[in-house]
């Protein structure tokens, strides 16, 4: 399955009525195109770095969606675009990111094993006797 997180910046003047209303919107038509909807997060009204469409401010929603193919979120996107109360919208395929952070935590790991395989554990001294030659004393 791919995973998917998309983020959508609404309208800073919507309601929050408005807000439900449109979140519950894009989740139905996620799911309509065959989509799993992972997790929704909202993160309210937040600043934004530079005005958008001559907005200081936006209400963020965060939707993480798992599907096989995209159609979902082309879906989402092809609505987004025409959607009055989307001002912005971003969506990033997340699946790949966490297979490779999984595989070089697994490299970690083994590396780690490795290292205290071959060092000597902590708290215990190798006996070595020294030994000084008859002439050498000083």
């Amino acid at each position: 399955m791919r995973r998917y997180e998309v983020v959508v910046i609404l309208a800073p003047t919507l309601t929050e009525d408005d807000v439900e209303q449109s979140t519950e919107t894009f989740k139905k038509a996620a799911e309509e195109k065959g989509a799993q909807i992972a997790e929704i997060e909202q993160w309210g009204k937040r600043k934004l770095a530079y005005p958008i469409k001559r907005h200081t401010e936006g209400i963020y929603i965060i939707l993480t969606l798992e599907e096989l193919s995209a159609e979902a979120v082309s879906e989402l996107e092809r609505r987004f675009k025409v959607s009055d109360s989307v001002i912005r919208f971003l969506t990033v395929r997340v699946d790949l990111d966490l297979k490779r952070a999984e595989k070089f935590k697994a490299r970690r790991k083994k590396k780690k094993e490795r290292n205290e395989r071959t060092r000597p554990a902590k708290g215990i001294q190798s006996e070595t006797t020294v030994t000084v030659a008859a002439g050498d004393e000083k």
